[in-house]
């Protein structure tokens, strides 16, 4: 489907890379540290993190080749994601 996998977060990149590591990630973790992407997407979550830092808002969206955004999906739990028949499906309309 040409479809490439992508991570974003306020997280710095050496905690992305530990994580990416202990859970086996082989997909593009991407670090917004002042979350410049993230309120892009209007997905910043103030003080939403444990410690009562900022957070990136759970999200899944698939962008084409051009840049445009062809599906989103927007959660308020960070438990709830995208199951991947819904993104396939969605990757198929494009």
């Amino acid at each position: 489907m040409g479809l490439h996998l992508a991570a974003i977060s306020v997280d710095p990149p050496e905690v992305s890379r530990r994580l990416a590591q202990k859970m086996g990630y082989t997909f593009t973790l991407l670090s917004d540290t002042n979350a410049q992407v993230i309120r892009a997407y209007d997905l910043l979550h103030p003080g939403a993190a444990p410690s009562g830092a900022d957070v990136a808002r759970p999200a899944e969206f698939l962008i084409d080749a051009s840049g445009a955004v062809r599906w989103v999906n927007l959660t308020e739990s960070v438990t709830v994601r995208a199951r991947p028949d819904q993104l396939l499906k969605a990757g198929a309309g494009m």
